[in-house]
């Protein structure tokens, strides 16, 4: 087994940074309206997710990794929140919509998994 030397070979920072391209290309599509608001705030968690993770990497101590890693869950569990509230106000369809929070439900268990390691 190789050991990884950079965040970049993380399955789990190629997961969240997959995720941030296609909520960014999801939200393209919002009302305008929204832009300020649910638009911004969904772009902003995706990011979060692999940034914190590629920064907890990038940390000396595990601990200090595991606090970006938890970071990282957070902001994954507020995409899911905006999700299924773009859902249901019709921004987005119940397929997408499914498919995009099994993709969030398998980093956040990604996330998970890897704190346990810490």
């Amino acid at each position: 087994m190789t050991k990884i030397v950079n965040f970049r070979g993380l399955d789990v920072w190629k997961l969240g940074k997959e995720l941030v391209v296609e909520v960014y290309a999801l939200t393209r599509r919002f009302p305008t309206d929204e832009r300020f608001g649910m638009v911004a705030q969904m772009r902003r968690a995706a990011l979060s997710i692999p940034c914190n993770i590629a920064e907890g990497f990038n940390r000396y101590h595990n601990k200090e990794c595991r606090q970006f890693l938890f970071v990282a869950l957070g902001s994954g569990a507020e995409l899911e929140t905006q999700l299924e509230v773009s859902c249901e106000l019709g921004y987005l369809d119940l397929s997408v919509c499914s498919r995009l929070l099994e993709r969030l439900d398998h980093e956040s268990r990604m996330l998970r998994n890897l704190i346990k390691k810490l």
